[in-house]
C-alpha cells in the first residue's frame, strides 16, 4: 500500500507536516550550502530579522518549534557570531536575542532567495489559489490555537 493511499497519507496533519517539510527542505537546501544554516537556525534568524529582538521563550512561541531545537539553534548561531544576547530593559532577569551585523547581512542575502523560492512554488498554483491557500492555512492555525487554549483550560465545569 502506498503512503498516499494509506490512512496516514490521507490524515490532514500528516499532509501538512509533509508539505511543510518539503517546502522547508527546498528552501534550506538553497541556502545551506552557501550559508551553512539548517532549517531551525534559519527560522530563528528569520524571526529575529522581522522582530529585531526577542527572548528565547518568545522565539520558541514564534517559530512553533520545540524549546530544545530553539536552544540548539540559538547556541549554534551565537557560536557563529550571527546572534547576540542583549540586555532586556523590560526584565532585568532575562535577556533578548538579536541578529549581529553579520547575522543581518546573511538575513538580507537569504530573504531574497527564500522569496524567490516562494514565487516558484506559487507559480504552480492557479489564479486565486494562493489567496485561498493562505486563508485556509490561517484558519487552520487559528482553530488549532483555539483548541489548544481550550485544552489548556481543562475540562469545562457545568
Amino acid at each position: 500500500m502506498s503512503e498516499e493511499t494509506g490512512q496516514l497519507g490521507g490524515f490532514l496533519p500528516y499532509q501538512l507536516s509533509v508539505a511543510s517539510n518539503a517546502v522547508s527542505s527546498l528552501i534550506a537546501e538553497r541556502y545551506r550550502k552557501r550559508f551553512g544554516l539548517k532549517v531551525p537556525e534559519w527560522r530563528v534568524m528569520a524571526v529575529l530579522g522581522d522582530a529585531g529582538t526577542m527572548t528565547q521563550r518568545g522565539l520558541t512561541a514564534a517559530t512553533v518549534m520545540d524549546k530544545v531545537a530553539v536552544n540548539r539553534a540559538v547556541k549554534v548561531l551565537e557560536e557563529r557570531g550571527l546572534i547576540a544576547r542583549v540586555p532586556n530593559p523590560g526584565d532585568g532577569r532575562s535577556h533578548l536575542l538579536a541578529l549581529t551585523g553579520e547575522g543581518r547581512a546573511i538575513h538580507a542575502e537569504v530573504m531574497p532567495l527564500a522569496k524567490a523560492t516562494e514565487q516558484e512554488l506559487i507559480a504552480g498554483l492557479a489564479p486565486g489559489e494562493e489567496a485561498m491557500l493562505r486563508g485556509l492555512l490561517a484558519g487552520l492555525r487559528q482553530r488549532a490555537m483555539e483548541l489548544a487554549r481550550r485544552n489548556d483550560a481543562g475540562p469545562e465545569q457545568g
